[in-house]
């Protein structure tokens, strides 16, 4: 069979080649038809001005399914996991055309890397060509790679929740941040989750970002008990978790407009807070749909109008009790953090409150 002539898409001032335009990457699903390569890389030229309103001038990530995406297919875990089918690309691979911008970020090891960097749409059909689904920008811009200048309130809903409870543990952030003089800005996370994002001023750490958003997680569960910061799964049941830990160096959640490896083409979708109380099915925000909201208006217009200051959550992760809490298991320990010891593995075997095992 004769190879399928590679197609062109315009993004901004340029041609971007896509090579395989018919790969399904997307099956057909009971709500969309199967979705090519090549309908990927059109959706993401069409969102491409919208979306360097959030993505513009960040690290990015690329999440990579050159394959397309299919039921049972895996992400990886780690560089070595070879036998993944899709992978982050957190180094800009070689042979990408000349106008790629790329910066350098340091990770939590205190190794570094040249990352994408999106300064044009085409950048981002370019990814798309590249098998990229999902963009994964960093809270940071440059040059400021080293103080974030946005706060990300990742609401996460755990096992026997609903998108129900997501959309009223949303509400009361949405009620808490207008309290302490704060204006978030919604979307569905393109599953079952919703996110919140908050622009700062770029003058903190990314240790003291982590820390107000602890503040906020607490000041939130202290209200509504179906609530919970807790790191371990165990310790969280049938309730909303607020996940502090997207807010450290190198941790990305799916960036604004961006698809994801689920059943039909999924869209992490921007909304106002009145369009994001009024979902009721998250998947129904999809590549073949979301054109039709943008078209609307873009619900993000005005992020960029304001930066706010930390100083009131940092206000509460002072007073509320709790201290710190875990890390991610990849980080080095980190002053003041608990025991990295699962709470009923150091019931059973005796650990010490250094997370050291002891005998008897």
């Amino acid at each position: 069979m004769a190879k399928t002539p590679a197609a062109m898409v315009t993004a901004g001032d340029r041609e971007v080649r896509v090579s395989s335009p018919d790969r399904v990457i997307y099956e057909a699903t009971e709500r969309t038809p199967a979705i090519s390569k090549l309908e990927v890389c059109e959706y993401v030229a069409a969102v491409g001005e919208t979306m360097m309103r959030t993505i513009g001038d960040r690290p990015t990530a690329m999440e990579r399914w050159p394959d397309g995406w299919r039921e049972g297919m895996r992400l990886a875990v780690g560089p070595k996991d070879s036998g993944a089918d899709g992978f982050y690309q957190k180094r800009l691979p070689r042979g990408a055309p000349e106008y790629i911008e790329t910066v350098e970020i340091t990770f939590p090891s205190g190794r570094t890397a040249q990352e994408l960097c999106p300064s044009e749409p085409a950048a981002l059909v370019w990814a798309a060509q590249m098998g990229t689904l999902t963009f994964h920008p960093w809270p940071v811009r440059r040059p400021e790679v080293d103080h974030p200048d946005e706060l990300r309130i990742d609401l996460d809903p755990q096992p026997g929740t609903t998108f129900a409870d997501t959309q009223r543990v949303a509400a009361g952030a949405r009620d808490l941040l207008e309290e302490l003089g704060l204006r978030g800005y919604p979307k569905t996370s393109g599953n079952r989750g919703i996110h919140v994002y908050v622009r700062v001023e770029p003058r903190w750490s990314f240790e003291e970002l982590r820390h107000a958003a602890i503040g906020f997680g607490r000041e939130l569960e202290r209200r509504d008990d179906g609530v919970t910061t807790a790191w371990w799964k165990e310790e969280r049941g049938e309730r909303i978790f607020i996940d502090v830990n997207q807010n450290n160096r190198d941790r990305t959640i799916a960036g604004a407009w961006s698809l994801r490896a689920r059943p039909g083409a999924p869209v992490s979708t921007p909304m106002t807070w009145e369009q994001i109380a009024e979902v009721t099915d998250p998947a129904e925000h999809n590549l073949t749909t979301v054109l039709d909201h943008l078209a609307e208006g873009d619900p993000w217009a005005d992020i960029d109008a304001r930066a706010y200051s930390l100083e009131p959550l940092l206000q509460l992760w002072e007073t509320l009790p709790g201290g710190e809490l875990n890390f991610p298991p990849d980080y080095p320990k980190m002053p003041g953090e608990p025991p990295r010891v699962q709470p009923s593995k150091k019931v059973a075997e005796h650990w010490d409150e250094d997370g050291n095992r002891v005998e008897g």
